[in-house]
């Protein structure tokens, strides 16, 4: 087998490619088992031009529309024609009259009648061959009609070779490549975290401490922004449509919650926002679509109140955050220590679906963000912070990791993955920026063994 390795947009692929003759691999993935889940293969893009019905029947609409064309030029040619014999007509009308005047009184009016008449005869000269045109292209018309009904023979004896079923059956084959080259690409979306490029500075507002974010699950001509200003002591959300209104401060709706939040580690997801209510360990799930809380549930054991905040501090202390995998919280307990706990939350009822406990401190700990199941923990919110740490809650395992990114405004006091852009959210020093990152897949055909 030949080895390709390539990078497409902000993910690293390794693949190993044995296509069928006449087709060329577009994607693939496998799962945990390193079995493949799916193989989206193309035809080659020269591979239709030689169908030699799709040549025959191109040679029968280049055929089709010369004749198209030539019956044209025959129709404004007969119209004009038709026009001069209007007027002929007209003549050979008054010639008549004259005849009549010539036989009242023939003596007196026969010799001035007579030039006139001559003259009449020779304005119709030209009308003799305009006839003979005229035969010329009818003639040449019903040969058109002829070959037109040949040609329509021709097509349909190849509709009924192809057949309606063929097509139907065709469009089903692309339709079924869509669907799993979107598969595909969904399995893409995971991989190991290797590089963060950025930022990208989209905004400069606010306190210095805050969190803006988008909707992971939104549908895809959803694009609207939230804005929430300040790590404690508020309680006012801004919604904005897009990322170009969020620049030009142009608000769209402003909610008004119940509660004051705690922090800036805030997340929108499928259309709610779930926060950390001031001075308690309590998570709220708030629905923009209603403006009432959902649902509110303690996460016990879990440090509040700058017990356990990240170093910057802020009432950092519950982090909720999302992935492709779902929603998560972070946090940390005396019973571990004060070490980092993930559980992975029910996003309906806030019930906690799955623990694990880290052995790094929450207190040390700059940020942190959750990518294909496994968190990624930042060791400073200040300049030189690097991605430091991973937990992969997979396998239960750890690994310490050295990934830089810039903290290009000095101080981070939120840094949030979005699944859906492929891309960190970050709150730094009182600017809104963007950061993208690499992962890194394996991706095997079906051909492998």
């Amino acid at each position: 087998n030949n080895l390709h390795i390539f990078q497409m947009n902000s993910f690293i692929f390794l693949l190993t490619i044995r296509p069928k003759e006449g087709w060329q691999v577009y994607s693939s993935a496998q799962d945990a088992d390193g079995r493949c889940i799916c193989t989206v293969v193309a035809p080659e893009q020269n591979l239709c031009s030689r169908d030699a019905k799709g040549r025959q029947l191109r040679q029968l609409l280049e055929k089709v529309q010369n004749m198209s064309q030539s019956i044209e030029v025959l129709n404004l040619r007969t119209q004009r024609d038709f026009q001069y014999i209007m007027r002929m007509e007209s003549q050979i009308k008054g010639l008549r009259s004259k005849f009549r005047h010539i036989e009242v009184d023939r003596k007196t009016l026969v010799n001035k009648n007579f030039q006139e008449l001559k003259g009449k005869m020779e304005s119709l000269q030209p009308l003799i061959p305009v006839l003979e045109q005229y035969k010329t292209d009818a003639k040449l018309i019903s040969q058109f009609k002829e070959e037109i009904r040949n040609l329509s023979d021709v097509l349909m004896g190849i509709q009924e070779e192809m057949g309606a079923y063929d097509y139907e059956e065709l469009q089903q084959r692309v339709l079924n490549l869509e669907n799993r080259l979107h598969s595909c690409m969904n399995k893409l979306t995971c991989g190991k975290l290797m590089k963060i490029t950025g930022p990208l500075t989209v905004k400069t507002s606010g306190t210095r401490f805050g969190a803006w974010m988008t909707d992971p699950l939104a549908p895809p001509r959803s694009n609207r922004v939230w804005y929430m200003d300040s790590y404690t002591n508020n309680k006012i959300v801004k919604e904005y449509k897009s990322i170009a209104d969020f620049v030009a401060g142009v608000e769209s709706r402003t909610y008004n919650l119940p509660f004051k939040w705690a922090g800036t580690n805030h997340i929108v997801y499928n259309g709610s926002l779930y926060y950390n209510k001031m001075q308690s360990n309590i998570l709220v799930k708030y629905s923009f679509e209603t403006g009432h809380v959902v649902t509110q549930r303690a996460l016990e054991s879990a440090g509040f109140h700058n017990v356990y905040p990240y170093t910057w501090g802020g009432f950092s202390d519950i982090d909720l955050m999302a992935d492709e995998l779902g929603l998560w919280a972070v946090y940390a307990t005396n019973q571990n220590a004060g070490n980092i706990v993930i559980s992975q939350l029910n996003p309906d009822t806030l019930q906690i679906i799955n623990t694990w406990n880290t052995e790094y401190s929450k207190r040390n700990a700059g940020e942190s963000f959750m990518i294909c199941g496994t968190l990624y923990i930042t060791n400073s919110h200040l300049t030189g912070a690097k991605v430091y740490y991973a937990y992969s809650t997979k396998t239960s395992t750890y690994e310490y990791t050295d990934i830089p990114f810039h903290n290009q405004y000095f101080h981070m006091s939120m840094l949030d993955y979005n699944a859906r852009d492929h891309a960190l959210y970050g709150w730094n020093n009182g600017h809104q920026v963007l950061f993208n990152v690499t992962l890194f897949h394996i991706i095997k055909t079906e051909d492998d063994s």
